[in-house]
């Protein structure tokens, strides 16, 4: 286990976690010493964070975990084309910068 999640680079801890990234193409979410989590359930584990009406999200987690990455692969496949893309990326303040691995 990592002493610290903070001085690892993500590759680490994919390496670590023995993920196949030619095979997932998609958000992980880890908690160190838990597991982790791809696709949907990672969506779901992150709204539930937000907290507020978002936590109300987590009535998904009834539906077969197939069947709600479906759904998510069909969102992540079309959502350049129903939301647009932009042109550049937001540089994050220093307080977001420490929620990203490097």
């Amino acid at each position: 286990m990592f002493a610290s999640l903070q001085s690892k680079s993500g590759q680490d801890i994919i390496n670590y976690l023995k993920i196949d990234i030619t095979k997932i193409d998609s958000i992980i979410i880890y908690e160190p010493g838990v597991a982790y989590d791809i696709k949907s359930t990672a969506v779901l584990k992150i709204m539930n964070d937000f907290g507020s009406f978002w936590s109300l999200t987590q009535i998904f987690e009834i539906v077969p975990e197939t069947i709600r990455n479906y759904f998510y692969d069909y969102i992540a496949k079309n959502r350049y084309k129903w939301f647009g893309k932009k042109e550049s990326c937001m540089i994050p303040t220093p307080e977001l910068k420490i929620k990203f691995l490097n």
